[in-house]
């Protein structure tokens, strides 16, 4: 059994209420902070931890705090981003239903240690139930003097809100949900400035995920190196993963970093497994904005080694044999699974999300759109494949903020790994008129006609 951190109370009766919380040791972080350390002593715990950002994409906390500006005399503000509406990822929303003044604490004790003296949660529009739950938290936590004036006696003040978002995706970005927290419109910032010098209000900002902030009460109840010694490499500690798709156990599970993907995937522990005797096809490992992996690169690396759930062995092979941890957003499929359909959907999502700031992002998203459902409707054409190719590497890395990498990323990988499926697509049309089409006749069945060898 792998060491829980985040999800270690999370089935205690009444662990939401704080009477419960604070029985079973909860804020005992921020009266250890606020009673033994200084601020630049609860950072440098963070630190040594090693913990990386939870949301996707993996920067050192402890080394992101440390960048705030600490020296113009203007009020400090740390945000945090719940704005979970990566496809395929619902780890956050697990822990704010269900133990939200975990997420509390961490805010108290990251915001001492950052010198903030005003914070806010920011929650996605769709999660309003989740907000009702956080609010009734900071009521509480506030009530029993741990949100105030002068916490415990320590003359350190901090007021904490909850703001939800109108349902934007591209408010997940840092900029852009600062952007929506002044009240405007959710569009991303041009960089620099960065938020740790000029965020929230022109004031020095630090962005952090959800299950970011949740772990720094375990951090400084124990220790940074005790966290470090958890996990393997530079992916210390724990993570938390969204399992979903054809598997027999989907849910939110905490694992220890360098678990391999083989267990994760097969043993009763975890997700025991395919959900019927279909065989795996392909999976996609950190949410809807990281590349898709073929069956034959998901256990094993193209260098034959055990892939990992480390940040360090899903993306080993880069974006040829690779892909990402990511938010966590573990998606399984079976070879019933059409990845051109599921492309299509993934692109559309993007298309919808796109803020338009961006020509290549505006633009783009759209044409990936239009021509994959032409092409999973049946009326692709021959050059329509290389045309998806060169839009998407005309957005990648031509944006203000990455969600035009991540629209473009899901469509290169899908075109790399599964090429042969999207030409099976625009020469046999009839065949993939019904959307059921490979439920019936697997694309491994098929795949002999444009080329491919038939696996049955």
């Amino acid at each position: 059994m792998s060491q829980k951190i985040l999800l270690d109370k999370i089935n205690v009766p009444g662990i939401k209420t704080y009477e419960v919380y604070r029985q079973n040791g909860g804020y005992a972080s921020v009266e250890k902070a606020l009673k033994t350390l200084t601020p630049d002593e609860v950072t440098e715990e963070v630190k040594k931890s090693g913990l990386r950002g939870r949301g996707g994409a993996g920067f050192p906390a402890g080394m992101k705090w440390s960048f705030i500006d600490k020296k113009s005399g203007r009020p400090r503000h740390l945000v945090c981003n719940a704005d979970e509406s990566e496809p395929g990822t619902f780890k956050d929303r697990f822990l704010m239903e269900y133990i939200p003044h975990l997420l509390i604490e961490g805010m108290i004790t990251s915001s001492y240690a950052l010198g903030a003296n005003l914070s806010y949660i920011y929650i996605r529009g769709e999660y309003m139930w989740v907000f009702k739950i956080l609010e009734r938290a900071i009521a509480e936590a506030k009530a029993a003097g741990w949100l105030g004036k002068n916490i415990l006696g320590s003359g350190y003040d901090l007021e904490l809100h909850v703001h939800c978002g109108a349902g934007a995706y591209i408010c997940g970005e840092e900029t852009a949900l600062i952007e929506s927290l002044e009240g405007k419109r959710g569009n991303p910032r041009i960089k620099p400035p960065f938020p740790a010098v000029s965020g929230l209000w022109a004031n020095p900002t630090v962005v952090n995920n959800v299950e970011t902030i949740a772990t720094v009460p375990w951090i400084v109840n124990n220790s940074g190196d005790d966290y470090a010694k958890i996990g393997i490499g530079r992916s210390t500690g724990t993570k938390l993963i969204s399992a979903s798709g054809n598997i027999k156990n989907p849910g939110v599970y905490e694992i220890e970093l360098g678990l391999s993907v083989d267990e994760f995937m097969n043993s009763d522990e975890y997700l025991g497994g395919m959900s019927s005797s279909r065989p795996l096809k392909a999976f996609v490992p950190g949410g809807s904005s990281v590349p898709i992996l073929p069956a034959e690169l998901i256990f094993k690396t193209a260098n034959g080694e055990d892939r990992l759930m480390t940040y360090e062995s899903l993306s080993d092979g880069g974006f040829a044999t690779g892909s990402m941890l990511g938010s966590g957003g573990f998606i399984v499929y079976d070879d019933t699974a059409c990845i051109v359909r599921n492309t299509w959907n993934f692109a559309r999502f993007y298309h919808h999300e796109s803020c338009g700031q961006c020509t290549p992002c505006r633009e783009g998203t759209g044409w990936l759109e239009k021509i994959l459902w032409r092409i999973e409707n049946g009326q692709g054409r021959e050059e329509d494949i290389e045309l998806l190719w060169s839009i998407q590497s005309k957005i990648e890395g031509n944006t203000i903020c990455p969600l035009g990498d991540a629209a473009s990323w899901p469509v290169a990988a899908a075109i790399r790994h599964f090429r042969d499926e999207f030409e099976y697509h625009v020469r046999f049309p009839e065949k993939i008129k019904n959307r059921d089409h490979f439920v019936a006749e697997p694309f491994s069945q098929v795949k002999h006609l444009v080329g491919g060898k038939v696996i049955v």
